[in-house]
């Protein structure tokens, strides 16, 4: 008997880059519904990894772009080939958890709100503010360190992201998304293979900048904690637009503190 597509070794790894890209996959379309729910809960260790791809993608475009403009365009540049790639998808995603979370005053307004497509103020705000000190630090850093910081941090921040999955369950209210079908299943094992995954991305960078990784994992702790806290009480759980929150967080989280380390 032929062995199930949706079990073989390398389906995971390329549904994880089909769910975080833009970039379609041939042979994925074959994929029952069941197939696909199965194949992308194991997936999400691989989310790591997917994220430094993007992160490489990005850089390559900032290094060819810096070498005809200012550093400043070439960021947005990268940024602006970084997003259609992407779809924007964590860009949406932290517009929609500004939106809800500063507009809702419990957990039924914040459910309602973030599952509104509109955007509002606080999403808007938060949205330019978001990509702006993303693209400030970009900017700001070391030439000698923006490049590993930037693939570094797009790493970091989607194992934010399985970290997340792994320490709050899904809204059941929302029944649909990435949250209730991959998230519902994520445990502490996902969270150890996604790490695991993502040592020889972060390790080289963690031995460069050693102190900007105990700066960024205490803050990520930190973050972890409150962030918890948070999606219990205000929403009862997680949310695929709360993943996108903690994946930008995250890369926030590394630049930051490279920058700190740096004295720049």
């Amino acid at each position: 008997m032929t062995e199930p597509i949706a079990i073989r070794w390398w389906v995971p790894p390329l549904l994880a880059l089909q769910f975080l890209t833009r970039i379609h996959v041939p042979g994925l379309d074959r994929l029952t519904p069941e197939q696909a729910r199965h194949g992308l809960s194991r997936a999400v260790i691989w989310f790591p990894l997917v994220g430094a791809l993007v992160g490489v993608i990005t850089a390559a475009v900032l290094v060819g772009s810096a070498h005809i403009w200012p550093r400043a365009i070439a960021v947005i540049i990268a940024l602006a080939i970084e997003a259609r790639l992407t779809g924007a998808f964590h860009e949406d995603a932290v517009a929609d958890f500004c939106d809800a979370f500063g507009g809702g005053h419990d957990v039924e307004s914040t459910q309602r709100i973030m599952k509104d497509s509109r955007i509002g103020s606080y999403g808007a705000l938060g949205l330019v503010l978001a990509v702006g000190l993303r693209a400030a630090l970009l900017i700001a850093l070391p030439q000698d360190f923006v490049i590993v910081a930037l693939v570094a941090s797009a790493c970091f921040g989607r194992l934010m992201a399985v970290a997340v999955m792994a320490l709050v369950a899904p809204v059941a209210a929302k029944g649909q998304g990435l949250a209730k079908d991959v998230g519902g299943r994520t445990g502490w094992r996902d969270l150890l293979w996604a790490g695991l995954i993502a040592t020889p991305i972060l390790g080289p960078f963690a031995y460069v900048q050693p102190e900007a990784v105990l700066g960024t994992f205490g803050a990520a702790a930190v973050f972890l904690w409150w962030f918890r806290g948070l999606l219990l009480r205000r929403l009862d759980g997680s949310s695929g637009d709360c993943l996108g929150f903690a994946v930008y967080a995250g890369q926030l989280f590394l630049l930051l503190a490279v920058l700190a380390v740096s004295g720049s």
